[in-house]
C-alpha cells in the first residue's frame, strides 16, 4: 500500500481488536534458526515419497506446491498470510509479529497540493487468538492433527511440511466422497479446496492454475539450491465440475473490470462527503475519454487482507483500484477504472494510473508472495495494458517506490514499496515481456537484471535501524561513486539536502537501480558499469559471466545544444496560460536535480502537460486542464521524472 499511514485519518472501519491486530507485519525478518539442514537431491524424493504415502498423485502435489511457493522453503519463515514451507501450511497466529508495524514516508496519498494534507494514525492492539482467524489461516494445525507431526516440525522441516500438505490434499479428496485415485484428473475439487478460497470463482481459478502447471511442466532451482522437475502432462483434462459440490459462495462480479482469467470481486470504495467540506476516498472522473491512463502502479499493502478491505471501504481513508490476496490470487476491485484513486502520492500519476495493492510487507523479505498472487497480478496487468495501450515496461509499470515526489518538499516523504524484494524479473516473465538483451556488447543502454535468487546485497533496517536484514534474493543493484565495492554510495540530494551519502537501508532508494529499469551507459571499466543517475555517474558491479544488467536498445535524451543544464520535474503540469478562470494555476516546480549537458537518460514516453482539477465532492467543478507544453518521462534515478520537451534533444543510443 504505502509503507506508512502516519498522515492518514483514523479509519472508522477498523475497530475490532482482531482486525486492528492484523495490521502488524508477520514475523519473518530472519529465517527460523531451527529450519532443517538441506540435503542436496532430497527435495524431489520427498515429494514423491509423501505423495505415495498419502495416496496423492505425485504431479498434483508438486503443482500445488509450485503455485504456493515455487518449491521454496524460505528458511522456515512464513509468507504474508502466515504460510510455512513449500506447501504453504498456514499458522497465522504464530506468524503475527509482536513488533509494531513498520512505517516509512509521510506522503499524502492523494498527492495534490491544491488541498491540505490528510492526517491520520492507525490503531495497534494485541494479536488475535487463533480461533478468531479464518480456517484458511490455520491449515497447519489441521495438518498436524492428520499426520501426528508436531506443529513446530511442520513449520521448520521441509519433508514434514510436504507430508502435511499431502495429507491435507488427501483429506480434501476424501471429504468430497471421492477415492484417492491415481488419476490427477480426479483431483480438481480437492485442489480447489486446498486454496482456502471461500468463493467458487477463486477456488476454480486456483485449481485451473495448478492443472496448467501440470500440463506445461516446470523445472527450477529452489532457494535451497536443489533442482525440482515436474514433467509436462499436456493431455490432462481435469473434472472441473467438482468445484460445484464444495458449497462455496458466489462473489459479486457485476461491476468488476477484470479478465476472465482471474477471480474478481466487487468490494466498492465509498465516495462520501463528511465534516468541514472534506470527502473521500477517491475522485470521480471520466477516464480514458477525459484523460489517458498511462501507468500501472504496484504497491504492497503493509497490512493483511481483512484489514486492507476494511481500510479501502472507509471514506476517511484512501483508495486504489484493485487488491490482490496472497494465498490464492483472489482480486477485489474497489473503483471503476474511469475514476481516480488516491494511492501514489503524486496527483499527476494518480490521475493517469491504476493502483494495484498486493497483500504483503516490504521489510519482511521472507514474508514471501505466492506464485498464485504473482500470476493473478500479471494477468490483470496484461488485461489493463491491452485495454489502455500501456507499454509493458518499467517506465509504465511502476512500483510505488518509482513514483516521483511532486516538489522538492515531498521527496523525502515518498513511499518505498514494494521494495527491493519484489521479483520484477519473474513478474515480467509472467507478463510475457522478459528482460533479455536487445543490443550487442557495449551498447549505450543497459537494462538492470541481476539473478534474483543468487543476488543478495546486504540491506539494513528490516527489524531494527542499522541491523542487517536476513539474506534474501533481490532485484536491485547498489550504486557507488567509483568502480569499487568500498567506494561510497552515490548521493540523492532530494532525500538528503545536507549532502550525506545514501545508505544500505531497506527503505533508502537513493543509490538503487531495480530490475527492468533502463539507464544510459556513462562508462565501462572491467567488471563495473557506470550509468547516468540523478545527475551523476553511478557504478554497479556487472562482472562478465555473472552480469547484473543486459545490453539494450533505446532512445535517450540530453539538453539541447547551448544549454548547460535543464530542470527536472516530478509532474508534467501545463503552463500557466492554459488554466481557465476558476482553476488555480499549479506551479511547475522543479525538483532539486539537474540534467547536465554531458549526460543522457532513457526516454519513457512523451506526454502533454495535464492537470485534473477535482477540488470538491461536487463534480460540477471538475476540469481537465491541458496545455501546449509537452514533457518526456525519463528514468532519472530509482524514480522516474519529467523534463520539458522544449529543453532536450532525443536520439537513439
Amino acid at each position: 500500500m504505502h509503507r506508512s499511514a502516519s498522515r492518514r485519518r483514523v479509519p472508522r472501519a477498523v475497530g475490532a481488536a482482531a482486525s486492528a491486530a492484523l495490521l502488524l507485519p508477520l514475523l519473518s525478518a530472519a529465517p527460523s534458526a531451527t529450519a532443517e539442514p538441506v540435503e542436496l537431491g532430497s527435495l524431489q524424493r520427498q515429494f514423491a515419497e509423501a505423495a505415495q504415502r498419502q495416496g496423492v498423485p505425485h504431479n498434483v502435489l508438486l503443482a500445488v506446491s509450485y503455485l504456493q511457493s515455487r518449491w521454496d522453503a524460505h528458511g522456515g519463515a512464513p509468507s504474508v498470510t502466515g504460510g510455512y514451507g513449500p506447501m504453504h501450511l498456514t499458522d497465522a497466529a504464530t506468524a503475527l509479529a509482536e513488533a509494531p508495524h513498520h512505517s516509512h514516508g509521510e506522503e499524502d496519498a492523494r498527492g495534490d497540493g491544491s488541498r491540505g494534507p490528510r492526517a491520520a494514525s492507525e490503531p495497534r492492539t494485541a494479536p488475535p487468538a487463533p480461533a478468531q482467524l479464518p480456517e484458511r489461516l490455520r491449515t497447519l494445525d489441521r495438518a498436524a492433527a492428520l499426520t501426528g507431526i508436531p506443529a513446530r516440525e511442520l513449520r521448520t522441516s521441509t519433508s514434514a511440511n510436504i507430508e502435511g500438505g499431502a495429507a491435507l490434499l488427501a483429506a480434501a479428496q476424501r471429504a468430497s466422497g471421492r477415492p484417492l485415485s491415481a488419476d490427477p484428473a480426479d483431483w480438481f475439487g480437492a485442489v480447489a479446496r486446498y486454496s482456502g478460497a471461500d468463493d467458487t470463482a477463486t477456488a476454480t481459478t486456483y485449481a485451473n492454475d495448478v492443472f496448467d502447471v501440470i500440463r506445461s511442466g516446470e523445472s527450477r532451482r529452489t532457494d535451497s539450491g536443489q533442482v525440482v522437475t515436474l514433467a509436462a502432462d499436456t493431455d490432462l483434462v481435469p473434472e472441473t465440475g467438482q468445484v460445484t459440490s464444495l458449497g462455496l459462495r458466489t462473489a459479486d462480479t457485476e461491476r468488476t473490470e477484470c479478465p476472465r482469467t482471474v477471480a474478481c470481486e466487487w468490494i466498492p470504495a465509498p465516495y462520501e462527503e463528511f465534516g468541514d467540506g472534506d470527502y473521500g476516498n477517491h475522485d470521480k472522473a471520466g477516464r480514458p475519454s477525459s484523460q489517458s491512463i498511462e501507468y500501472i502502479v504496484v504497491h504492497d499493502t503493509e497490512a493483511t487482507w481483512d484489514v486492507t478491505l476494511q481500510l479501502v471501504q472507509d471514506p476517511t481513508y484512501v483508495s486504489w483500484q484493485y487488491s490482490l490476496r496472497s494465498s490464492d490470487g483472489h482480486v477485489a476491485q474497489h473503483l471503476p477504472l474511469k475514476d481516480v484513486g488516491w494511492h501514489a502520492g503524486n496527483w499527476f500519476v494518480n490521475a493517469k494510473s491504476v493502483g494495484l495493492e498486493h497483500e504483503g510487507f516490504l521489510t519482511a523479505p521472507d514474508s514471501w508472495y505466492t506464485e498464485a498472487m504473482y500470476r493473478a497480478s500479471a494477468r490483470l496487468v496484461r488485461y489493463l495494458a491491452q485495454r489502455y495501450d500501456i507499454p509493458l515496461d518499467r517506465q509504465h509499470v511502476l512500483g510505488h517506490d518509482n513514483v516521483p515526489g511532486t516538489t522538492a518538499s515531498t521527496i523525502r516523504g515518498m513511499h518505498t514499496d514494494p521494495g527491493p524484494y519484489w521479483d520484477w524479473a519473474h513478474y515480467f516473465r509472467l507478463l510475457g515481456r522478459p528482460f533479455t538483451p536487445t543490443a550487442g556488447p557495449d551498447a549505450g543502454v543497459v537494462t538492470i537484471r541481476p539473478e534474483y535468487t543468487a543476488h543478495r546485497p546486504v540491506y539494513t533496517g528490516c527489524t531494527k535501524a542499522g541491523e542487517a536484514c536476513a539474506p534474501h534474493g533481490s532485484g536491485a543493484v547498489r550504486l557507488h561513486t567509483a568502480p569499487d565495492a568500498d567506494a561510497p554510495l552515490v548521493k540523492d540530494v532530494g532525500l538528503r539536502p545536507d549532502g550525506q551519502d545514501s545508505t544500505t537501508g531497506v527503505d533508502d532508494t537513493g543509490a538503487r537501480a531495480s530490475t527492468g529499469q533502463q539507464y544510459a551507459v556513462a562508462e565501462r571499466r572491467g567488471d563495473w558499469t557506470a550509468i547516468w543517475y540523478l545527475g551523476q555517474k553511478a557504478w554497479f558491479h556487472d562482472p562478465k559471466g555473472r552480469r547484473t544488467a543486459v545490453d539494450s536498445r533505446g532512445l535517450v535524451l540530453t539538453p539541447k545544444e547551448g544549454l548547460a543544464e535543464v530542470p527536472v520535474y516530478g509532474r508534467a503540469y501545463p503552463e500557466a496560460s492554459a488554466y481557465p478562470a476558476g482553476v488555480p494555476v499549479q506551479a511547475v516546480s522543479p525538483l532539486p536535480y539537474k540534467l547536465l549537458a554531458d549526460q543522457s537518460y532513457v526516454v519513457g514516453g512523451r506526454t502533454p502537460g495535464e492537470y485534473y482539477f477535482a477540488p470538491a465532492f461536487d463534480t460540477a467543478r471538475h476540469r481537465v486542464v491541458r496545455g501546449q507544453e509537452e514533457y518526456y518521462e525519463i528514468q532519472f534515478g530509482h524514480r522516474v521524472a519529467f523534463v520539458k520537451a522544449a529543453d532536450v534533444r532525443v536520439f537513439r543510443a
